[in-house]
């Protein structure tokens, strides 16, 4: 009985190549040994972190996964093709013979694949105290890369003459079977475990909304990138516009042409070289004319100035505005779709730069994905399966080592520098807020004599921004170093070895050199530009996260399906019923409020400070909904009508007024942008400011500045009235409208307000009682229940809260205005108090028939 041999007799494992290909037993033995040691180092050490930190997830939080068990299934099947190959190779076929080499490799397969499946058991049902991955540990990822890469190695042996590609024989044809089944499932291994079904489960997400904002920025930039790309989806293609979509796919198409181009202005280099220093000479300037061509094609190294990409970037412009102006509109159409809780819980100059970078970054990150790292991959994978087939398989391993070590480098660094960035990103934030939030409040600024401290302040969020952008800025340059490293070592390599073989390998000429050298620095100068692309594809994913957070806002307040149009066909008469609401499930504002305002009527609703009346015009205005209990107009739930249609029913004069940077002519136009100029000059006269409008050097064109501070309080507030009589709407509300108004204005406005008020349904919020005396019923809150109810007269004589209310006020007037009487009270004498309250009168006018 012959001795068992490790190797075949006319191999060793000193012998790598061997008739073109590299030898069974060296690639079996280094393959196996090198990912089996590896999983037993490694997957060791995981097993032990797992033994000693790791904590039982619940297995109610671990969903049903069809990929899983698939995932479970590929790596039971692939020791079972092992154990199957080597008793076919030893004891079946014809030259069958057992070697050391496939005992060896049988027994680490099927080791490592048991060993990896228990890992993948310890991911799924285990979870380590650190920040949850939402995808595999970096243990498993590597074992399935080496697996994939090492089937893949296989093809160096195409030309290998006892390879079973050739398909000669059946012994061939059934190794062949076995290595298509083996690529297809550790190819379906390794896109599968990216994918990651053991872990994406429902408990992840949950867990991810428990982590501080420390925590999370640690987290990949690229978590949940699908979800991103795929909303913005509908935004890429142009659906309604045909030129646009013949746009895109001629573009495409170009950059299908730049591939080409790129693989043939090297070789026609070569040629060149080759045609004039092998004997005999020749000037073939067919070539020259082709090559100059091809690199004006091309253009530079980058193919930044080639006429193809010149073309492409032209093209390229519609479809990238269409792209921006459909998502610019779409957020901020879903903005102002949003509840009014969120925007009071907001910043505007933090949500306006969020918007302003989150819109930036969507043409970067189509540009960069599209036009620059999925061509610099093409032309990867192209240039490693040419030197392969042009020279020999170390040019092509050099390539694609080189290429692999630098894209793994660069996504690694590049992904610990996420944190950096995110900081910067979030200091930026804080300072762009602080300083809008200090300009808009400026007048407070100057009350409070704090210029300086918002100086310092500001100087305090520039300082931190800049620490954070200096750690930003040396992480890069360590990552370019690294880069640089990488790149210089594959192209010695591969020069060494490309003269070594023109000067002493026949077969090889000086124009291959020049192939090589052209061809290669051709392939690294967009290489180099990749670590720039991912992370500028990075930066962008980082600064579209806000942006998602803001349309990923829910719609607090929305129209309920098959709703209609609000029918005003009683003339508005508005009913609560038993109406309980709160800001937060902690405190409720109001309850079981129930009251109604008959159509053309005018109800007041009084009260002290928080006790929920302009919670009630903001729940009439639908700004919120109720939680119990309905509100309806005109018999018609506000719940079931259109949003739109209800607030285009209703008018409003709120107590604080806040018009847009624009002309007068254009804020009172607001209240109806389609009116005439007469219906806008017919409203301003009726609010008492057409006169004041008429002194000013540009009248109705007169700018009102940022938030109409360049107006007066009065005069703000006369064109709220204004805007509201140009609506002429059939619910009029008050909000204390007269506050910011002197006592002669107000009793000018009073005729006006009684005009836009007359035969309409009006709710009147007021704090100055005398002004309220003539509505047809006044409505006493306090701490969000109606205490008492019914007309002036009527609530003076049962002497409770209101009549408290009413002598409170007489003592304050008495105090500040020199012992005025009740009666002028009642008959429209001076309304200034210490608590610059408002109120409305009946729509009959001031001066009532009471």
């Amino acid at each position: 009985m012959q001795p068992l041999q490790y190797c075949p007799t006319n191999v060793s494992m000193s012998v790598v190549w061997f008739n073109h290909g590299i030898s069974q037993c060296f690639l079996d033995t280094v393959s196996s040994a090198t990912i089996g040691g590896f999983l037993l180092l490694f997957g060791t050490i995981q097993l032990i972190m797992y033994r000693r930190y790791g904590t039982e997830i619940n297995p109610t939080q671990i969903g049903r996964s069809k990929m899983y068990n698939f995932q479970l299934f590929l790596l039971v099947l692939l020791p079972l093709l092992a154990l199957v190959r080597f008793i076919l190779e030893g004891f079946v076929f014809e030259d069958a013979q057992v070697y050391g080499f496939m005992i060896l490799s049988l027994c680490i397969t099927l080791f490592m694949y048991p060993y990896s499946i228990l890992l993948l058991v310890k991911e799924r049902y285990y979870l380590l105290p650190s920040l949850p991955t939402r995808g595999h540990g970096l243990v498993l990822l590597l074992f399935w890369t080496l697996l994939f890469i090492a089937q893949n190695i296989l093809f160096v042996n195409l030309n290998y003459e006892k390879a079973w590609f050739h398909l000669t024989s059946v012994k061939d044809k059934v190794e062949f079977t076995l290595f298509v089944m083996r690529y297809t499932a550790t190819l379906f291994i390794f896109v599968i475990g990216l994918k990651a079904p053991a872990i994406t489960s429902t408990w992840l997400d949950d867990v991810y909304q428990t982590l501080t904002p420390q925590d999370q920025e640690t987290q990949s930039t690229f978590r949940g990138a699908w979800n991103k790309m795929r909303t913005l989806m509908p935004f890429l293609w142009p659906k309604k516009d045909f030129l646009l979509q013949f746009r895109v796919l001629f573009c495409f198409g170009l950059l299908l042409s730049g591939r080409v181009i790129n693989l043939y202005v090297p070789i026609y280099n070569k040629k060149i070289v080759d045609s004039l220093s092998d004997r005999p000479i020749s000037f073939r300037w067919d070539w020259i004319l082709l090559y100059v061509a091809f690199k004006f094609l091309q253009g530079g190294g980058t193919g930044s100035m080639g006429l193809l990409n010149n073309l492409r970037s032209f093209l390229w412009i519609r479809i990238q505005q269409y792209t921006t102006r459909e998502i610019e509109v779409e957020l901020f159409r879903h903005l102002h779709g949003l509840s009014l809780r969120w925007h009071l819980n907001r910043k505007t100059g933090e949500v306006l730069r969020v918007m302003d970078r989150g819109t930036d970054s969507i043409n970067n990150l189509l540009n960069y994905i599209l036009f620059s790292i999925a061509p610099t991959i093409v032309d990867i994978l192209i240039a490693v399966v040419f030197f392969i087939l042009a020279f020999n398989w170390w040019f092509g391993l050099i390539v694609f080592v080189t290429m692999t070590l630098y894209v793994v480098a660069t996504i690694m660094v590049t992904e610990w520098r996420t944190k950096f960035q995110r900081r910067m990103n979030l200091a930026d934030n804080e300072q762009k807020a602080r300083s809008v939030d200090s300009l808009l409040n400026f007048e407070t600024v100057k009350y409070y004599g704090a210029e300086q401290y918002e100086v310092d302040c500001y100087r305090e969020a520039i300082l931190k921004f800049q620490a954070e952008e200096w750690r930003s800025s040396i992480t890069l340059n360590i990552l370019n170093t690294m880069q640089n490293v990488i790149v210089c070592a594959g192209l010695l390599a591969g020069s060494l070895l490309c003269a070594y073989l023109v000067v002493y390998e026949e077969g090889l000429t000086v124009g291959d050199y020049v192939l090589f050298a052209s061809y290669i620095i051709q392939l690294y100068v967009p290489l180099n530009w990749f670590g720039t692309f991912y992370r500028a594809i990075q930066k962008n994913f980082v600064d579209m996260e806000n942006m998602f957070d803001l349309m990923r806002e829910e719609q607090e307040v929305i129209d309920a399906p098959g709703a209609g149009e609000l029918a005003v066909i009683r003339g508005g008469s508005i009913d609560f019923s038993d109406v309980t609401f709160g800001y937060s499930s902690e405190r409720f504002v109001l309850r079981n409020v129930t009251f109604s305002v008959p159509a053309g009527k005018t109800v007041a609703i009084v009260g002290p400070s928080g006790a929920g009346k302009s919670t009630i015009m903001r729940l009439l205005f639908r700004f919120y909904d109720v939680e119990n209990g309905s509100i309806s107009i005109d018999g018609q739930n506000i719940k079931t009508v259109k949003q739109a249609s209800l607030r285009k029913a209703i008018g409003v004069v709120p107590q604080d007024t806040v018009l847009f940077n624009n002309t007068i002519k254009y804020n009172i136009q607001y209240g109806r942008v389609n009116a005439p100029e007469e219906d806008v000059l017919l409203a301003a006269k009726s609010a008492d400011i057409h006169d004041k409008i008429l002194t000013f050097p540009e009248k109705y064109d007169t700018q009102v500045g940022e938030r109409g501070l360049r107006l007066s309080g009065g005069e703000k507030q006369r064109v709220a009235i204004a805007r509201t009589i140009l609506k002429s709407p059939f619910i009029v509300l008050l909000d204390e409208a007269t506050s910011a108004l002197d006592t002669q204005t107000e009793r000018n406005i009073q005729s006006a307000l009684a005009k836009v008020c007359a035969s309409r349904t009006t709710l009147i919020i007021a704090h100055r009682l005398s002004t309220i005396i003539h509505a047809d019923n006044i409505l006493v809150l306090n701490d969000g229940v109606i205490v008492e109810q019914g007309r002036h007269e009527e609530l003076l004589e049962k002497q409770g809260v209101y009549a408290d209310m009413w002598n409170q006020q007489l003592k304050n007037l008495e105090a500040g205005n020199g012992q005025p009487t009740p009666s002028a009270l009642t008959n429209g004498g001076p309304t200034t108090t210490a608590s610059t309250v408002s109120a409305m009168p009946h729509h009959h006018g001031h001066h009532g028939h009471h």
